[in-house]
């Protein structure tokens, strides 16, 4: 019987990635790694240790597996790049025939965001170096967070960033799910790297979806790079402030606006934003 294993499944990208490919192949088929395990005992499949610094434990937990998708970690990106290769050189060293992932799309260089970019780079290389079938996705920017978001953003009125009129191509959890699960489970994805996201959509767009999913009057003002990142920074301190701010920034330079190879990942067009946000309107009536 064929394994497959899904890193960081105390995650939310993660857990939803053991779900989706739960779906697929039956959850017996399916194990997690976590850190702590424990987070994760929800999920109904066989949960092992698995954390990045730990070389010895991630080859004993992928022994059996067959395919095993990396969520890329969250740690400093000069701390990352050597964290994923012990995930790599276990799979390896372990007899994994496949690994699987998770990228991320953005400015290469010239924004505060660009060293994470560059250490996704780093691992997509050191992937496609493994000697094992490999296949990247490179994801768009979540919807979530803009949708949690909608209280303090009912507060200002306004939705405002450095992202100017540039499109952005987002993308749901739930959609890269479904993505990956046909990633890890299909030989024809081997070899490939696919942009994962939705249509394109501008910050003005993004508030006139969450007026019709919330019922409010929210309007998009464009702010300075220098501005935005002052405020971000005030807000949540200086490493996640500029970091934020860097995101929008490679958003203004046209960074988040690429072609999407979601249907050629899924087999069908990824979620339409009228059908999501449809949705959460329909789940506030």
């Amino acid at each position: 019987m064929t394994k497959i294993a899904v890193t960081a499944a105390s995650g939310q990208l993660g857990a939803a990635i053991v779900n989706a490919t739960v779906e697929l192949v039956g959850a017996e088929s399916v194990v997690g790694l976590a850190r702590t395990p424990s987070k994760a005992a929800t999920l109904g499949v066989e949960i092992r240790p698995g954390d990045y610094t730990e070389p010895d434990q991630l080859q004993q937990s992928l022994e059996g597996i067959d395919s095993v998708l990396l969520v890329s970690g969250m740690d400093a990106p000069d701390k990352r790049i050597g964290q994923h290769r012990n995930v790599i050189a276990a799979a390896a060293l372990a007899g994994v025939k496949k690994i699987v992932y998770t990228s991320v799309q953005g400015a290469e260089e010239g924004t505060a965001f660009s060293p994470i970019i560059a250490s996704n780079r780093q691992t997509e290389q050191d992937v496609r170096n493994s000697g094992l079938q490999w296949a990247i996705g490179r994801n768009g920017i979540y919807i979530e967070p803009d949708v949690e978001y909608i209280d303090t953003y009912k507060q200002q009125g306004e939705i405002a960033n450095c992202a100017g009129d540039q499109k952005c191509g987002y993308t749901s959890r739930p959609e890269l799910a479904f993505a990956y699960a046909r990633m890890l489970t299909e030989s024809k994805h081997d070899g490939q790297t696919y942009h994962l996201h939705g249509e394109a959509i501008t910050q003005q767009q993004l508030a006139d979806y969450l007026n019709l999913a919330f019922g409010t009057q929210l309007t998009y003002r464009s702010m300075t790079v220098d501005e935005y990142r002052a405020e971000r920074v005030a807000e949540l301190g200086e490493f996640l402030g500029t970091v934020i701010a860097g995101i929008y920034e490679g958003i203004r330079l046209g960074a988040s606006n690429n072609s999407s190879h979601y249907q050629q990942a899924t087999g069908r067009a990824h979620q339409s934003w009228e059908e999501y946000f449809q949705r959460l309107q329909d789940s506030n009536c």
